[in-house]
């Protein structure tokens, strides 16, 4: 897309992401976040600097759902995080 429109600059490129892990050791473990950078905040999972998934690495990206705004992926995280978020994220993935 850059290319058509080279005056383009980044910031109207960034996306934002919701997402949900699947640990590799224990697959009944999932975990649902919000980032701007996906592939960095995977590894951070992976190495251990998240307390709250460190006990269950490594992860893997079961889903993920990109957005235009930050305000829509959290919004879409805290969806999956409640009863009916809980509900398609199991009849779907």
């Amino acid at each position: 897309m850059s290319e058509i429109f080279p005056s383009l600059k980044k910031a109207y490129l960034a996306m934002y992401y919701a997402y949900i892990l699947r640990s590799l050791v224990r697959s009944t473990e999932r975990y649902i976040g919000s980032t701007e950078d996906l592939k960095s905040r995977l590894i951070k999972h992976n190495k251990g600097d998240v307390p709250h998934t460190a006990k269950y690495r490594p992860w893997k990206i079961e889903a993920y759902f990109a957005f235009e705004t930050k305000e829509k992926a959290v919004a879409f995280e805290q969806y999956l995080k409640s009863g009916s978020g809980h509900a398609f994220a199991k009849r779907h993935f």
